[in-house]
């Protein structure tokens, strides 16, 4: 009988301990020690499989690396290009996480039936008729993408060296086990050995690898936080099964950005990569309605035109409710007070909802402007020209700051038809009047702002 190990495993930063202990030494993460079983003969009798065709590999002296020789594999899906800083770099492991049933299986699958070359899909969770059904009902195919019902990594590992694939796509992570380590699928044990040989076969094959993760009811990458640190990109594919469209947002890159964002539709044969998401965040009503304005975004090297909408309403419950979706809550509390303090109007005793419509966040400083605008009409009921747009930070004085790369939302602005856009008088001093077909308005304080939106 194995002669069987127990250790305690800091989730967050990879720590051992022979015994639990209610806070991390190493990263000072409470309760985050979880216990894992070692089979000690089995670690002995376990070897090292070398994956590299080269067995005397040697240092290189760093003046001998020639860079700029990579080339990156694209991908028939131009956001999945975006994210990941312009295609797939040979030797790259690729983690994936997002909620159950959002679209991380069929958007590989729809990658893996759309590159030309020689693929094996190793899939823990579905049969090979089922991945077989949903290949049907995206309508592609490719005789060079290998399907394999497995979640025993070393097995996959094996038949990826006989195959000798272009691309290895594993359903998910959570799924398989390593024969060297005695422990349940998906725990912590598992998920570190397992990770950690995918990696070493992508960096000795020069194979990149797509891997799929589970997230935890909070949110994050369920197993430990060193699966994080031992992949080079992580994709978050955010987005409310309620709503048609998904965010696949850059969480860590180290080849690109992490920044980036791309956006799909999910329609009934796939995923349909949005090219053009301003048309579909910008509502289509044609009503003039109070407590919406358009705000220019910029999301990584993508501009875009996004919709706030705000509803202010009297506080009928006593205590005033504040509630946002896609928007900090705390930026919100600021801007409310700023309105107050430097405009004069009064919201402590109304109720204050504020909405990014489509389902996205945003992050961008610069859709302060359009935040104010669109709580200002709620409140004063009076709608906006749907041809307006705001690109400006709010600070705690009530100036209006400059915000980046400014030339990028007026020619997004104007190419979507936006006859006016208000924009920061710091940001105005390099901007011509006729190079652009809209009109640009420049504005230093939120009074000032207001003052001429409502003709106050």
């Amino acid at each position: 009988m194995a002669k069987v190990k127990t250790v305690f495993y800091c989730t967050n930063c990879g720590v051992e301990s022979p015994k639990w202990v209610g806070k991390c030494a190493s990263c000072g993460e409470w309760n985050a020690y979880k216990e894992m079983t070692v089979d000690t003969k089995a670690n002995k009798k376990a070897t090292t499989t070398s994956y590299r065709e080269n067995k005397d590999h040697v240092p290189t002296a760093v003046a001998d690396i020639v860079t700029g020789t990579t080339v990156r594999q694209s991908t028939p899906d131009p956001e999945l290009n975006r994210v990941l800083g312009g295609g797939i770099v040979p030797g790259s492991l690729v983690l994936i996480g997002g909620q159950p049933g959002i679209g991380k299986s069929t958007l590989l699958l729809q990658i893996a039936l759309g590159l030309p070359i020689t693929i094996l899909y190793a899939s823990g969770e579905e049969s090979e008729e089922q991945i077989k059904m949903r290949a049907d009902r995206i309508g592609l195919t490719n005789a060079q993408c290998y399907i394999y019902a497995e979640t025993n990594v070393s097995k996959i590992l094996k038949q990826a060296q006989k195959l000798q694939p272009q691309l290895l796509v594993v359903d998910s992570i959570q799924t398989l086990t390593s024969p060297h380590i005695e422990a349940a699928p998906g725990s912590i044990s598992q998920v570190r050995e397992c990770t950690g040989e995918l990696q070493r076969f992508a960096k000795e094959t020069n194979v990149p690898v797509f891997v799929i993760g589970h997230i935890t009811k909070e949110g994050s990458l369920a197993g430990p936080k060193l699966l994080e640190h031992i992949v080079d990109v992580v994709l978050q594919f955010e987005g409310d099964r309620n709503y048609n469209y998904r965010v696949l947002r850059t969480i860590k890159n180290r080849f690109g950005s992490t920044d980036e964002l791309g956006i799909y539709e999910m329609q009934g044969h796939g995923l349909r990569a949005v090219t053009n998401p301003s048309e579909l965040l910008i509502s289509q009503s044609q009503e003039d309605l109070s407590g919406s304005a358009i705000a220019a975004s910029i999301e990584g090297q993508r501009p875009l035109l996004i919709e706030t909408q705000a509803l202010v309403a009297p506080a009928i419950y006593g205590t005033p409710q504040r509630s946002s979706t896609g928007f900090d809550l705390r930026r919100l509390s600021m801007l409310l007070a700023v309105i107050e303090k430097r405009v004069g109007l009064q919201l402590g005793q109304s109720d204050v909802y504020l909405n990014i419509a489509g389902g996205i966040k945003i992050s961008d400083p610069a859709i302060d402007l359009a935040v104010i605008a669109a709580l200002v009409s709620s409140l004063q009921d009076i709608s906006l020209p749907k041809t307006t747009c705001f690109a400006g930070e709010v600070g705690l004085s009530g100036e209006i700051r400059a915000v980046s790369r400014i030339e990028q939302r007026i020619q997004e602005a104007d190419r979507l038809g936006m006859e006016t856009i208000y924009i920061s008088r710091h940001n105005s001093k390099r901007i011509k009047q006729e190079d652009y077909n809209i009109e640009v308005k420049s504005v230093g304080r939120v009074d000032e702002l207001i003052g001429d939106l409502f003709e106050w």
